[in-house]
Order: structure tokens, then sequence, then C-alpha cells
């Protein structure tokens, strides 16, 4: 069966009919467990140890016989194994070592690094590989139970010449795909505080890089330090590799940063996440934007690695020709991903429904709080992109650029977004310092992270 078979929303069937056109779009009788008279979303999919999806409609109905526009919110809530149960890693780190990190941000990097040894036991395999105009490998993939030597090994780097972040990549790569354990958390987590001066350059072909990594079930995280990187190359090459980007600003904190992403990746109960979207022949799908290998009638989003306890949110926006009235099925999904607890491949159905009334009570209703929060985030992405770019071109005014952060700032701590509100401050304090340059890098990492959807669990 084609894929677009497997998911086409266009299939639905109504209740009790023998037989269906699967040409037309047809009614269906309502929801399984659905009462008509409440608003309600639809119950989570069982989508085993690792997650549960839920689905909420903005209302609990649409205007029928007129044209509508109505947005959606798709969940995913991290579950899997025991209380306290850790995930085990086959993770890469990869140093940068190239002129520019000599002194305190090596040093802060050495740190972080065996810091990270020292959380990792014998069920964890780490490799590291470090580049500059060379790519070597430090440590092949191996079991961590002699620590010291590790450690010891870390201390020996030293500076090179230029910055050869493609191959380093790829030498990384050929690491991590030696381990061959569908239940591991797989991370290659790169450090850098430059602009790739060596090897292939090109940023298309570096991000491209990027998303062949992630096509293989890999998931890269960005570190940059220092003002010389290339904090665009870095977010984007973030965005296609489905990992974390984060801005450093100073050495110190290097080893903070490290342990984050790190304790994050202790816990992750799902990786591979991704989701085809489908709409009906007669609705169109206005968000989101963006996402690659998307068309107009379906996009196909990969999502992070989902932790315990985390969720991923993600809001769509539908349009709805004129429609007679009852409950229709407006898009269908599909959603596959890893499940680390079994070690099996997964894939949920998703069914994305609503009435159509002529009752304008309904129809009018307020927005579901957790829908309007949703479509809140992500407009709050796209003003800080605008204030990035507003930055960048000097279209705005320093003053007129801190009003805007302040006014999303205040949105992201009513939304309970502290994390990136914290970066947002952070931005805030370098621009009023006269630093654009570090508050545009951390602006931009804000921006995937709203864009992720992740948020801790209630």
């Amino acid at each position: 069966m084609e894929p677009t078979q497997r998911i086409d929303p266009n299939k639905t069937l109504m209740a009790g009919s023998p037989t269906v056109d699967p040409n037309r779009t047809q009614m269906l009788a309502g929801p399984p467990g659905f009462d008509p008279m409440r608003t309600q979303a639809v119950p989570p999919f069982a989508a085993g140890p690792a997650l549960t999806a839920t689905i909420v409609p903005g209302r609990e109905a649409a205007m029928a016989n007129g044209p509508a526009r109505e947005a959606f919110l798709l969940e995913l809530a991290g579950g899997g194994g025991m209380a306290g149960a850790r995930t085990p890693l086959n993770l890469c780190l990869v140093v940068d070592r190239s002129g520019s990190m000599e002194g305190a941000p090596l040093q802060y990097v050495k740190q972080a690094c065996c810091h990270v040894v020292n959380l990792l036991g014998p069920n964890d395999v780490l490799s590291i590989v470090t580049f500059e105009e060379v790519v070597e490998v430090l440590m092949a993939p191996q079991r961590v139970t002699q620590k010291e030597p590790i450690k010891a090994g870390i201390g020996r780097i030293t500076t090179g010449n230029t910055t050869n972040l493609y191959d380093g990549l790829s030498l990384a790569v050929q690491q991590v795909v030696q381990v061959q354990d569908p239940g591991r958390a797989t991370r290659i987590v790169v450090f850098t505080d430059g602009d790739p001066t060596a090897g292939i350059k090109d940023f298309s072909a570096l991000v491209q890089h990027a998303g062949n990594i992630r096509g293989q079930g890999l998931g890269v995280t960005f570190l940059g330090f220092g003002p010389d990187y290339n904090e665009e190359l870095l977010a984007a090459m973030a965005k296609r590799a489905g990992g974390n980007y984060y801005f450093i600003p100073s050495p110190e904190m290097i080893p903070e940063v490290f342990r984050r992403e790190l304790e994050a990746l202790l816990t992750v109960v799902a990786r591979n996440l991704r989701l085809e979207l489908k709409p009906a022949r007669w609705v169109t799908l206005r968000s989101p934007a963006g996402a690659p290998g998307s068309t107009d009638r379906e996009i196909v989003l990969d999502m992070p690695d989902l932790e315990r306890g985390a969720i991923l949110e993600q809001a769509f926006d539908l349009e709805f020709a004129n429609h007679p009235l009852g409950w229709y099925r407006v898009a269908a999904g599909r959603l596959t991903y890893d499940d680390l607890s079994t070690g099996r491949s997964e894939v949920v159905d998703l069914d994305f429904v609503i009435e159509f009334t002529a009752d304008a009570a309904r129809y009018s209703a307020p927005v579901n709080p957790r829908v309007g929060q949703a479509v809140q985030l992500a407009q709050a992405s796209r003003a800080v992109e605008k204030t990035i770019m507003g930055l960048k071109t000097q279209q705005i005014t320093r003053a007129a650029a801190v009003a805007d952060l302040q006014k999303t700032q205040m949105l992201l701590l009513q939304e309970g977004r502290v994390a990136e509100a914290q970066e947002v401050t952070q931005a805030l304090r370098a621009i009023q310092s006269g630093d654009t340059g570090s508050a545009e890098k951390t602006l931009i990492g804000t921006v995937l992270h709203l864009d992720q959807g992740k948020k801790s669990g209630p």
C-alpha cells in the first residue's frame, strides 16, 4: 500500500455504511467515546509505553455552510519505563580544537567532557572525535568502564589550525553507527567556536549534511561559543539534525550547558519522531511552515527526541471551505518513532476530527486555552525572528528591539516557558550592553526551542 493511501484523510466511513467511495469525503457519526454536546479533546491514542498522543481542537465545533478556520493542537507526552530509570547512551563528543580554541575555551571544553565521562556508566557507549584542519578519532566507541584513562586522553587534546566541521561530523557518524542497539539514545554533540574554514564550507551543503545524518536515525546537538561562529549555520544544522542548539556566551558556562544536554539525554524515551500530516481535499493547511520535505498538501515534520515527563506540542491551523453539518475528519496523520523502552519502532495513526454546526454559540466560543497557548508561542517565535532580522539589517533601533523582546519575555513567563524567557533575558542584557551579535546568537536558539515545541510536563 502506498504511504499516501495509508494516511488518506478522505477515506472517512459513515457509521453503519457497508461501502465507501474513496473519492468522496463522507460524514462520521462522531469520534468514539465523544459526547457531541461537550467540548472534549480526542482521547489519547494508544501509542505504546514511550508516549501518548492527544489531539485538541481549538473549539468544539466549526461553522457549517460557510468558510471557517480552526487550530488543532497535537500533544505528545513522554512516558516510558520505571520512574528513576535512565536510558543507556551511544554518545559521540565532537570537539573543535582549531587555533582559536587555545586557552580558556579548550580548557573548559576538556572540563566539560570529563564531567560527561563522570556521569556515564558501563552501560553507556562513548566515542570522541576532534577536528581542526585534520579530523581524528581520540577514542573509538567503547563502554565507559575505565574513566581515568578516558579523562587523561581528553586532557592531552591540544589546538591545531583551521576548522573542518564537515569532516568532523562525518567521522563522528562513523563512530556511532558501529553500535547497533535500538534501546539506546544516540546523539552526536558538537562543540565549536568558529565558522568552517577548511573542508566543505558551503552553507547549503553543511545543512544538507546534517539532514542526511538525521536520515540515518541520528541526532546532532551544536554548542557554539565565542563571537566568530556562524549562529545561522549551526541553528539550521541543529534543526535539520533533530538536535539542540546552544549559544554559550562565556567559557565558564561550557560545563553547565554540557551537563544540561547530557541529563536530558539520560531520560530519552522516544527518538526519530516523524509526523506526516495530510489534510482532506477540501481543507487547507496553513501551518507550520518551512518543514523540510513538506508540500502545500502534506507536512513531513521531524520532531526532537522526547524525554520522560516532557511534552512536545505542535499547533496546526486548518482552513475549511463551505462544508455541511456533521462530524468530519479534516486531516489524517501518521506518527513514527523508536520506543527506547521496548527497542521497537512504532507507528501511530492520528485522526483530526471536528463537528460542523450552525450553532453560532458553539463555533464562536472562546478557543481552548491549551490550543491558544500553543498558537501564541508560535507567534512569539515569529516575533523573535522579526527582531533578529531587524537587528541584523539595522531596520530597528536597539530600543525598539528591547521593547519587542520585553513583550515576548512577558508572554513566555505567562506561558511557563522559563528557559526561553531566560534566553530572552540574556539577549536583552547583551543588547543593552551594545553586544547585538551575542543577542542574535542567543535568540536564534530561542526560535529553535520554541519551534520544537518541547516543555517540561505538569
